[in-house]
């Protein structure tokens, strides 16, 4: 069985303050924080960033969306 669950398909690499959101939210979650927040306008690319966090930590991640549009954008490309 395969460790890789998670596998982004994106011709996309992070940019501009997403490095360092990535980073600091690996860390926090490698510290042991229990909560953490990223806070962006519309747009800004907030989840692309977690599903960046979620594929280099390769762990069980459980994502919960609002409605139904947000719900099929984490099924659509890049993710």
């Amino acid at each position: 069985m395969s460790t890789d669950m998670f596998v982004m398909h994106s011709d996309h690499t992070p940019a501009g303050d997403q490095p360092e959101a990535i980073a600091r939210l690996i860390a926090g979650i490698e510290e042991g924080a229990t909560h953490q927040t990223l806070k962006g306008i519309t747009g800004s690319g907030k989840t692309f960033t977690m599903a960046n966090v979620i594929h280099r930590l390769k762990r069980p991640t459980l994502i919960l969306a609002p409605n139904k549009t947000l719900t099929a954008q984490l099924g659509s490309p890049p993710f």
